[in-house]
């Protein structure tokens, strides 16, 4: 398992889908909702917590369809589901490559990107908790997501709105949480929530994406 998390971590990056990508487009989203919305400090600062989470559901959404795409394309996918390693082993893995190459350092950059929003200084520990503890939940949903595509040509547009749904409740107690916590709120109930989300999609998804793939590859 650690070798398969190792060569996909490798592949992520080979194929273009590593933290570079991601990064580089959560910057974007950042630097340009300030020229929409205005310059204003406390507006920015309202809105914050808010756009850091749009901002890194979006970012992961951009290397969700090279889950599967590269290991069905060059044959490496059947091998695998017929390998005696579980299947559902695989896709757990296949997502915590693409939590690693795009949660992790969405996480890790936030509170420098959250300067930029003028995010409270006392609000930047609960963005970095809040995205580790619901990014987790994005790199699940979406290989979910991508177990449901793979093979289908132009399967990328089908794979947002499919999974784009699913990232609401993770969107909305994320952005809760860091907004309740900035203001010195309880934070038990958006914190709870978010990490029994995370912890239901970690504990069923892989089963649901590997027979989702055992019916694509027949």
């Amino acid at each position: 398992m650690i070798a398969l998390l190792l060569r996909d971590l490798n592949l992520a990056v080979r194929a273009g889908g590593g933290f570079g990508l991601a990064l580089a487009f959560f910057l974007i989203v950042v630097v340009l909702v300030p020229f929409g919305v205005g310059p204003d400090s406390a507006i920015l600062s309202a809105i914050a917590p808010g756009i850091l989470w749009v901002g890194a559901l979006l970012a992961c959404l951009l290397s969700l369809d090279r889950i599967f795409a590269l290991d069905h394309e060059d044959g490496s996918l059947d091998l695998l589901a017929t390998a005696p390693i579980p299947l559902e082993g695989v896709v757990a893995m296949k997502a915590a490559a693409h939590w690693v190459t795009t949660g992790l350092p969405l996480t890790l950059a936030a509170p420098g990107l959250g300067m930029l929003l003028s995010l409270e200084p006392d609000a930047f520990g609960w963005q970095m908790l809040s995205l580790a503890l619901g990014t987790p939940a994005l790199s699940m949903i979406g290989t979910f997501g991508a177990a449901l595509t793979v093979g289908l040509k132009r399967g990328g547009l089908l794979l947002s709105l499919l999974v784009l749904p699913l990232y609401v409740p993770t969107l909305i107690f994320g952005a809760e949480l860091v907004a309740r916590g900035a203001d010195g709120m309880a934070t038990a109930t958006p914190l709870m929530m978010l990490a029994a989300i995370t912890l239901a999609t970690v504990a069923l998804l892989p089963f649901a994406a590997a027979a989702a793939i055992r019916i694509n590859l027949r």
